[in-house]
C-alpha cells in the first residue's frame, strides 16, 4: 500500500466520518454510532501506518515493510 493509496483512503474515511456526524446516512442511531466508532478506529489505524512508513522512509528504511498494527496497539498508544 502506498502513502498515496493510504491518504485517498484517510480522505474517504474522512467523508464518511462527516456524514455520520451530520446524520447525513440514514439509518438507525445505533447503527451510525457503532459505523461512527469502527471508522474512527481505521482511521487511527491509517494515521500511524502513516506515520510508521514516513519514520522509515526517513531513517533509510523500506517503507513498505510498515503493517498496520492492531486496534489495541494504535490506540493505547501513550508516546
Amino acid at each position: 500500500m502506498s502513502d498515496k493509496s493510504i491518504l485517498h483512503h484517510i480522505s474517504d474515511l474522512i467523508d464518511e466520518e462527516h456524514k455520520l456526524r451530520s446524520g447525513a446516512d440514514a439509518g438507525a442511531a445505533e447503527d451510525q454510532a457503532a459505523r461512527l466508532k469502527r471508522v474512527e478506529v481505521e482511521l487511527d489505524q491509517c494515521w500511524d501506518l502513516l506515520r510508521q512508513r514516513r519514520a522509515k522512509r526517513e531513517f533509510g528504511e523500506d517503507p513498505d515493510t510498515a503493517q498496520p498494527r492492531d486496534i489495541g496497539t494504535v490506540e493505547n498508544y501513550t508516546g
